[in-house]
């Protein structure tokens, strides 16, 4: 079984990563704080400090809480929310609702959050962080089985899930939030997502077979129709790759659905008065919306994820492939 607390170092410096234990309130308002720091939604809310304790496993309920600290400056952790790096919040749920907690292989554990502060992202600390959860999900609660969302058009979250852990992607699952806004959402555009499963038994289970990316685009598998333009967005004129039309016609056996590389500053980039400019994410949701559900019906799963390098910018690829 793993220790409650591991030190880990990721991008030259220690973090020590950690199973809440604490019964007093007070010590998961941390949480609440950091989450409104990242999602910036003031209507979306956890439960309160009181109740968070008693979803804790280790008293009443069966959610875990996961805290990372960064070192002090001057060596050493303390436990101060000044010091907080991430956190991973998530609980124990079921599969099939009829047989419910009945059957210990019916269970599984669904991440809620999982969330660096920013002046750490990109470092790989958001691996690691699932890592641990991982580890203390399987070896301590006993589950084997991991489900989160996450939404389709955010790259950086398709990379690490599909990529580089492997999860199965069980669903498209249309507007599956309602009144989503915050810096990460927006109003106008529905949040759909991808429902997803790790298996911790076998947790990089993704296809071993090699993807040529750019032979596939030269091939005419690309599903979405996109090019890249010059738009005026929040913070002045930048290039945005926009999605145009749709190519269903293809029956080839592995297909490519294209999504904006950095969704988020996309979202950010066209929350302006400009109506065309606004409706450039709209358009990549209801496209990608669209051809994601066509190709699941056809037979299509999802085998990997992958990012291209090209000289206007680096453009991210769902691969896939016929059953």
């Amino acid at each position: 079984m793993p220790e409650l607390e591991a030190v880990h170092e990721v991008m030259g410096r220690r973090f020590l990563f950690t199973v809440e234990t604490s019964d007093r309130g007070e010590d998961y308002l941390k949480y609440e704080r950091m989450r409104m720091d990242i999602w910036e939604d003031q209507d979306d809310h956890l439960a309160g400090a009181r109740n968070l304790v008693s979803e804790n496993f280790l008293f009443d309920g069966g959610s875990l809480f996961i805290a990372v600290y960064e070192e002090a400056r001057a060596g050493g952790f303390t436990r101060e929310p000044e010091h907080l790096a991430a956190f991973a919040y998530g609980y124990v749920g079921v599969k099939d609702k009829a047989v419910a907690f009945r059957d210990p292989e019916n269970l599984v554990f669904y991440s809620q959050y999982a969330a660096v502060r920013p002046d750490l992202q990109a470092g790989g600390l958001g691996i690691r962080l699932k890592e641990f959860q991982a580890e203390q999900v399987k070896d301590r609660l006993g589950v084997r089985v991991i489900t989160c969302t996450f939404d389709p058009l955010a790259g950086v979250n398709a990379y690490r899930n599909i990529h580089l852990f492997g999860m199965k992607v069980l669903a498209y699952k249309d507007a599956y939030y309602q009144g989503f806004s915050g810096r990460l959402n927006r109003l106008d555009i529905p949040s759909d997502r991808l429902l997803v499963s790790w298996n911790l038994d076998n947790p990089r289970a993704r296809s071993r077979e090699g993807v040529d990316l750019p032979g596939l685009l030269q091939s005419g598998v690309g599903l979405v129709c996109t090019e890249s333009v010059r738009v005026r967005g929040k913070s002045g004129e930048l290039d945005l790759r926009v999605a145009e039309g749709l190519q269903l016609e293809t029956t080839q056996d592995q297909v490519l659905i294209e999504i904006p590389y950095d969704y988020y500053t996309m979202l950010r980039e066209t929350d302006v008065s400009d109506a065309q400019v606004r409706q450039i994410p709209i358009t990549w949701r209801k496209l990608t919306r669209r051809v994601f559900h066509d190709r699941f019906a056809a037979g299509y799963r999802v085998v990997d994820f992958q990012y291209l390098e090209e000289e206007a910018g680096k453009r991210d690829f769902y691969v896939l492939r016929k059953r």
